[in-house]
């Protein structure tokens, strides 16, 4: 009964071949055992020594062999083989490990994905398809198991991409007394039907997307704020420093026509004067209005300005003209000679004339 107690490890691989390994360090301090076993049945046994031995720092741990019947009995003992240490007898089909499922297919339609693999030639009723999945936004996988060898289920997201896994499993207790399963098939990613090589690359796609996107809202935001500053500036820049009109444009012909010759645009340009008249029809008015309240007071101030705008040369022609100029003008600040004339300049413009 305590030979029983010992910790041994079983492993039958896919009913092809045994593994039978223990702690040789825990249960055989400093010595290094033999292994003898056989799978003949009744009293003449024929006990094989072992050709294939696992070791665990140069002492004997394990051995390999061949399976050759459902019945296996073992005995480790001392290094010759004299005494014997440990024995133990079982059903080998009970500690069987499946391989790996072959042939494994994947089928999509809409929402469901169907897989499936070969059935095992061998005892398929006591094995388990088992499937994992996991989207590329899960942690942790998730299983579902189904007799062999096809398993359904629902629910899957096109939009995302699943790693999916399966592997085989035998049925605890009525087929094995170890709870063994197959080792997982190579892992496969899938996006709507569509095997990727890796969800990863679903995820640099949506980062890329993302980054593109954020990038180009950051433009057109950045745009809009120039713009807007722009029309404020434009703004600002028109109320604090407004546009200076240039005399150029309202006396065109004056320098184009007549070469600025002041005198010659005069005579042949009446309608300055009528213009010149209607923009300054109210100073004029109040001119006249004050000069009728100061008739009397004024009347010596009135004829030095008379004065000022007689042109030279032509005062005994042109009395009637430049007295409707000295009507024109208004009152002022500053006054220059240009070609033998006196102009009169105010705040609203370079020249007036």
């Amino acid at each position: 009964g305590s030979k029983d107690a010992i910790n041994i490890t079983i492993i039958n691989f896919n009913n092809e071949k045994m593994q039978i390994t223990w702690a040789t360090r825990e249960l055989f301090p400093n010595e290094n055992v033999s292994f003898f076993y056989t799978f003949d049945e009744g009293k003449h046994k024929v006990w094989k020594p072992c050709t294939t031995y696992l070791s665990d720092q140069d002492y004997n741990s394990g051995c390999v062999f061949k399976t050759e019947g459902p019945t296996l009995a073992f005995s480790i003992r001392n290094s010759n083989g004299s005494e014997e240490l440990f024995s133990k007898r079982l059903k080998s089909d009970f500690y069987i490990k499946p391989n790996r499922p072959e042939n494994v297919t994947f089928l999509w339609k809409e929402d469901t994905v169907t897989v499936s693999c070969n059935k095992p030639v061998r005892a398929a009723r006591c094995l388990r398809l088992e499937l994992q999945y996991k989207s590329n936004f899960d942690k942790e996988w998730q299983s579902r198991t189904s007799k062999c060898c096809s398993i359904g289920e629902q629910g899957f997201d096109p939009r995302k991409c699943y790693s999916f896994r399966v592997r085989l499993r035998r049925r605890v207790p009525d087929c094995n007394v170890a709870n063994y399963s197959s080792d997982w098939e190579a892992e496969t990613y899938w996006m709507n039907g569509t095997l990727l090589d890796s969800c990863d690359d679903d995820l640099t796609s949506q980062s890329n997307t993302v980054i593109v996107l954020s990038c180009s809202l950051a433009v057109l935001l950045m745009m809009l704020i120039l713009l807007i500053l722009l029309c404020k500036w434009q703004r600002v820049q028109m109320s604090v420093l407004p546009a200076i009109p240039d005399p150029k444009y309202l006396f065109a012909d004056l320098f184009n026509d007549h070469n600025g010759n002041l005198q010659e645009w005069l005579d042949k340009n009446d309608h300055v004067v009528l213009q010149s008249k209607l923009e300054y029809e109210e100073p004029e008015s109040i001119t006249e209005a004050e000069s009728q309240q100061e008739d009397g007071k004024n009347s010596d101030k009135q004829k030095p300005l008379e004065k000022i705008f007689t042109f030279s040369g032509a005062a005994e022609n042109n009395d009637s003209k430049a007295a409707e100029i000295a009507c024109l003008i208004p009152t002022s600040n500053t006054m220059a000679s240009f070609a033998g004339f006196h102009i009169l300049r105010n705040d609203d413009m370079y020249v007036m004339l």
